[in-house]
């Protein structure tokens, strides 16, 4: 019988650590995992080309654009941020044998994916800074020619660099800053053959643009 209770103790003991145990665990993991933001994003491109024939150099003008972004937290410290948005640039060759030339638009479509860390200052978990790197596809499309015939860009593998803070305003809502460096480029061809006969002008254009965002996001 001594047995039995000894036996019937341990057991309680046992179960009671585990029951413990799990309720710990369930409050280590009791946080949201996926948050979404919207932020309004200004594209400035660190640009610079090597054109063949003509020489020079391109300049793409900067532009201002929403941005929707997905993040799912593995942890409550690592995470994943798929990141959509599109721009229009206007683009022009400078400064060739030619004169500048306008190259008219394009617009770029460039999905980045990133993995990010991110950092709580307080107990409080009020302002969350995080970091993140990652890669990117850049699709460019909807090409206006403007003074030349034709111009076709080749869609392009990129990176992309990460920093930027969450300020929770509640256990739901945040103001989001965002900074992002995105290094891309593409090759570039030039059909000029409204202007001479047969002339197609080939370009390496490095365009790394610069994203500035602020935004508001929510957790769910």
């Amino acid at each position: 019988m001594r047995k039995i209770v000894f036996a019937l103790m341990a057991m309680s003991l046992m179960t009671v650590n585990f029951v413990n145990a799990q309720d710990k665990d369930e409050k280590v993991n009791d946080f949201k995992r996926w948050q979404v933001r919207l932020r309004a994003v200004g594209v400035t491109p660190d640009e610079s080309a090597k054109i063949g024939v003509i020489g020079g150099d391109v300049a793409i003008s900067n532009a201002l654009i929403p941005e929707l972004d997905f993040t799912y937290f593995f942890t409550e410290h690592f995470a994943a941020e798929l990141i959509l948005g599109t721009a229009k640039h206007d683009v022009k060759a400078i400064n060739t044998a030619a004169g500048n030339v306008d190259l008219g638009s394009v617009w770029l479509l460039p999905p980045t994916l990133t993995a990010q860390y991110h950092f709580y200052t307080s107990d409080k978990k009020v302002f969350k800074p995080y970091i993140g790197a990652g890669v990117n596809y850049t699709l460019f499309y909807n090409v206006k020619s403007g003074d030349v015939a034709d111009v076709k860009y080749d869609n392009a593998l990129g990176y992309a660099a990460q920093l930027g803070f969450d300020l929770m305003l509640n256990d739901k809502f945040f103001i989001n800053v965002d900074a992002k460096k995105l290094f891309l480029n593409t090759d570039v061809t030039v059909d000029a053959s409204n202007l001479a006969p047969g002339l197609s002008i080939p370009a390496k254009v490095d365009i790394d643009p610069w994203l500035f965002g602020v935004g508001v996001g929510m957790k769910f």
